[in-house]
């Protein structure tokens, strides 16, 4: 079983930044993948960015140059700097990670972008 837990959450006035960070626990033997998704009031839950245990990166296209996803295998944290925030980036974000084929999800942090 593995728990996670964000935080670095908050509230940023547009074109500030903030950083994330993701901390695991609990019994398991490989964190494989780590990712980051959000979802706004409304909205369903997207992805943002995901990293793999070698340190391959995506992201998605709204988030590309701004946002940056990282890792330490030895910890397995995984941290998201978000850069040039925008209002649009205002959601509930999320930590998720697979060990195997079995998904985690974190609590979510909240990041509120508003001048």
């Amino acid at each position: 079983q593995v728990q996670l837990v964000e935080s670095g959450g908050g509230l940023v006035q547009p074109g500030g930044s903030l950083r994330l960070s993701c901390t695991t626990s609990g019994r398991f033997f490989r964190i494989n993948y780590m990712g980051w998704y959000r979802q706004a009031p409304g909205n369903q839950r997207d992805m943002v960015a995901g990293i793999t245990s070698g340190g391959t990166t995506n992201y998605a296209d709204s988030v590309k140059g701004r946002f940056t996803i990282s890792r330490d295998n030895a910890k397995n944290t995984v941290y998201l700097q978000m850069n040039s925030l925008k209002p649009e980036d205002t959601a509930v974000y999320y930590c998720r990670a697979y060990e195997g084929i079995n998904g985690y999800w974190g609590q979510g942090t909240q990041v509120t972008v508003s001048s």
